[in-house]
C-alpha cells in the first residue's frame, strides 16, 4: 500500500500547489458537515450506545403510576 502511494504521489514533487481562498472556506465547510452529520447519527443511535455500555434511564415514579392505572 505504501509503495502504491509513493509510486503515485512522487510525479508531484516538481508541481506547486495553489489553494485559492474559497478553498479554506471549502475545507471549513467539510469539517462543520462532518462535525454535524457525527452528532446526528450519535443522537439517531444513543439509545444502542447506552445500552452497549449497560447504562439505563431512570424510570420516574410517576410514569410508573401512569402505566399501572391502565
Amino acid at each position: 500500500m505504501l509503495f502504491l502511494t509513493n509510486s503515485l504521489l512522487s510525479g508531484f514533487g516538481d508541481k506547486l500547489a495553489y489553494l485559492d481562498p474559497g478553498s479554506g472556506s471549502f475545507l471549513l465547510q467539510l469539517l462543520i458537515a462532518a462535525l454535524l452529520g457525527a452528532g446526528i447519527a450519535l443522537r439517531a443511535s444513543w439509545s444502542k450506545v447506552k445500552k452497549f455500555f449497560g447504562i439505563e434511564t431512570p424510570v420516574d415514579e410517576d410514569d410508573e403510576d401512569e402505566e399501572s392505572a391502565e
